[in-house]
């Protein structure tokens, strides 16, 4: 039962985020609106993290199934994946490492510059 009140807990949350989706004209996904009610919620102490702790986690254990579907979409596509896929591959390790450097650096300025 603890799992279904969070489980309901967080798919109200989500459904608000989807509604605001509807009513606010911005490219901004309806998840993404859930997410940061859900972080607003708890941080005014509206929901309390032990009224979704346990079910959060269940889902977080569970989010690699949810790439099954989409895994399988990019075999059933394999015919217009396959000329990509090089740059498929590369392009996101390129950018992730280049991501990781300029935040370095700038995390580095950040703290120099704190210590002067």
């Amino acid at each position: 039962m603890k799992y279904l009140k969070q489980f309901g807990i967080i798919l109200l949350v989500t459904c608000i985020g989807e509604l605001i989706r509807y009513f606010v004209p911005l490219p901004i996904p309806g998840s993404i609106y859930g997410l940061v009610l859900m972080f607003v919620l708890l941080c005014a102490h509206v929901i309390k993290l032990e009224d979704v702790r346990a079910g959060a986690g269940f889902l977080i254990e569970i989010m690699p199934v949810m790439f099954i579907p989409a895994a399988v979409g990019l075999m059933d596509s394999w015919t217009d994946v396959k000329p990509i896929l090089v740059p498929m591959i590369v392009i996101p390790i390129v950018t992730t490492v280049i991501v990781m450097a300029v935040t370095g650096i700038v995390a580095q300025k950040i703290i120099e510059g704190g210590k002067h």
